[in-house]
C-alpha cells in the first residue's frame, strides 16, 4: 500500500497585533521584544486621580519636565523584554558563580595579602548601600515614567542593582569566612564613616527628586558613571597590583554589566536631547547639577583610595563628559 504524504503550509491571516503594525508596518513580522513594548502603557480608563498626588493622572507623562511628541522612542538597543533578559541573566550567573566557585577551591581568598582584603572591606562593601539606594531610584523611574519603552528596562535595572548588592555581599562574606559581621561593618562605615557622607547625602537627595527623568540621569548617567568605573575598573586595577587579583574576576559580572547598561543609558539620554532644544537644555541642566554634586562627594572617597586620588576622579569625570557629549548633552 502506497502512502503519498502532503503538506499545506497555513498563510497567518496577520503577523502581529494591529497596533504593532501600526508602527513597524503591515504584514511584517514582529520581534518579541516590538509586541511586548510598543502601546503597552496604558492611557485611559484610571477611574480616579491618586489621591497622594491629584494634579496628576495615575499615568501622566507631565511627571517630568521633558516632552516628548512619541515615548516610544525611548527604545532598548538590548531589545530586553523579560523572557530575554532572563535568558541573559541567567547565563552571566552561571559565569560569576564559577569564579567564586573557583576562588573558594583554589584558596585564593587565602592567598590575598591583607592590604588588598581590607580595602575590599573598607571601600567595595559599603557600595551594597549605594546599589540598594539605585534599586530604589530605578523603581521609582518605572512607577511615575510614561512608557513601557523606558519604564520595562528601568524595572530590570532595578533588579539589576539587587543582584549587584548580593554579589558585593556575597564577596564579603567569602573575605570573612561567612562573618556577617563584616556587612555590619560596611553599613556602619555608609553611615558613620566621614568619607562616604558625601555620596551617601547625594544618594539620598536623589530618593526624593520628583522629576522621574531628572532621576534617570542623576542616577543611571552621572552617579553611575562616576561610581563605577571609579570602584570597579580603577580601584580593581589597584587591588590586582596590591595581590588582590581575585577581586577582578569576583567582580567581573558588576563590571560587564555597567559596560551594557551603559549603551542603553546613553541611547535613552540621545533621544531624549535630539527630541528638542529645550530637553536638551533641560538634561544638560541636570547632567551638570549632579555632576557637580557627584563629584564633589566622591573627592574625599578617590583621595582615600589612591594616592592621586584628584587625578583618578578627574580622568573618570572626562570619560563621563566624552559619553555624555557623544549622547547630545552639552558638557
Amino acid at each position: 500500500m502506497h502512502i503519498d504524504i502532503k503538506s499545506k503550509t497555513l498563510e497567518p491571516v496577520r503577523q502581529t497585533y494591529t497596533h504593532v503594525a501600526a508602527r513597524i508596518g503591515e504584514n511584517k513580522p514582529a520581534s518579541r521584544y516590538q509586541e511586548a513594548t510598543f502601546d503597552v502603557q496604558a492611557t485611559e480608563h484610571f477611574h480616579y486621580r491618586p489621591t497622594w498626588q491629584p494634579g496628576h493622572e495615575l499615568y501622566d507623562p507631565a511627571r517630568t519636565a521633558l516632552v516628548m511628541d512619541d515615548w516610544y522612542k525611548f527604545l532598548d538597543p538590548r531589545q530586553y523584554y523579560y523572557g530575554a533578559y532572563c535568558m541573559a541573566r541567567a547565563k552571566q550567573q552561571e559565569a560569576a558563580d564559577q569564579s567564586f566557585k573557583t576562588a573558594e577551591k583554589r584558596g585564593l581568598i587565602d592567598a590575598m595579602p591583607e592590604k588588598a582584603r581590607q580595602g575590599i572591606l573598607d571601600f567595595i562593601v559599603p557600595l551594597r548601600h549605594y546599589e540598594w539606594g539605585a534599586n530604589m531610584n530605578n523603581a521609582q523611574i518605572c512607577a511615575m515614567g510614561y512608557g513601557a519603552a523606558i519604564t520595562a528596562p528601568a524595572m530590570l535595572n532595578a533588579g539589576d542593582r539587587l543582584g549587584n548588592a548580593q554579589y558585593i555581599t556575597r564577596m564579603a562574606l567569602l573575605l570573612s569566612g561567612n562573618d556577617k559581621d563584616v556587612l555590619d561593618a560596611g553599613k556602619a562605615s555608609w553611615v558613620e564613616r566621614d568619607v562616604w557622607q558625601g555620596l551617601r547625602r547625594v544618594m539620598e537627595n536623589s530618593l526624593v527628586v520628583e522629576d522621574w527623568f531628572e532621576l534617570f540621569v542623576a542616577q543611571n548617567l552621572v552617579m553611575d558613571g562616576l561610581v563605577h568605573p571609579l570602584f570597579f575598573d580603577d580601584y580593581a586595577k589597584r587591588l590586582a597590583s596590591d595581590g588582590g587579583a581575585v577581586f577582578v574576576s569576583l567582580s567581573e559580572f558588576v563590571f560587564d554589566w555597567f559596560g551594557e547598561t551603559s549603551r542603553w543609558v546613553d541611547k535613552q539620554i540621545a533621544v531624549a536631547c535630539a527630541e528638542s532644544e529645550a530637553n536638551k537644555a533641560l538634561v544638560s541642566g541636570w547632567f551638570k547639577d549632579w555632576l557637580q554634586q557627584s563629584e564633589a562627594a566622591l573627592a574625599p572617597l578617590a583621595n582615600a583610595m589612591f594616592d592621586d586620588g584628584d587625578q583618578m576622579l578627574a580622568a573618570v569625570r572626562d570619560k563621563l563628559l566624552t559619553r555624555a557629549g557623544k549622547a547630545g548633552v552639552a558638557v
